[in-house]
């Protein structure tokens, strides 16, 4: 009972990340985080999945060392589109533009 009741948290938290990602579309840094929560919930399942079959939590860690990579590509547009745009709307951010 327990374990269905991890299972189901998890993915309630990664569908509550998924309404985040898909409602918030205006600011690029609510969607990042929504994105990061999404991974993290991600993460947790991997984590409950490997635990259940007894198998090395190796895979985790890389799991987690490409989510940072992501973050860190994330916040880095993040920057420079607010450098370049003076704001992180998407609504003044024109893919026509070089």
């Amino acid at each position: 009972m327990l374990m269905i009741l991890k299972w189901g948290f998890v993915i309630y938290l990664f569908f509550m990340g998924v309404i985040a990602f898909v409602s918030n579309r205006k600011h690029l840094l609510s969607m990042l985080l929504s994105l990061e929560f999404i991974v993290l919930s991600l993460f947790f399942l991997l984590f409950l999945f490997l635990n259940l079959l007894n198998f090395e939590l190796y895979f985790t860690m890389m799991f987690l060392t490409f989510s940072v990579c992501e973050g860190a590509l994330g916040i880095s547009i993040l920057v420079s589109m607010i450098r370049t745009h003076g704001n992180d709307f998407f609504n003044s951010f024109s893919l026509l533009q070089c």
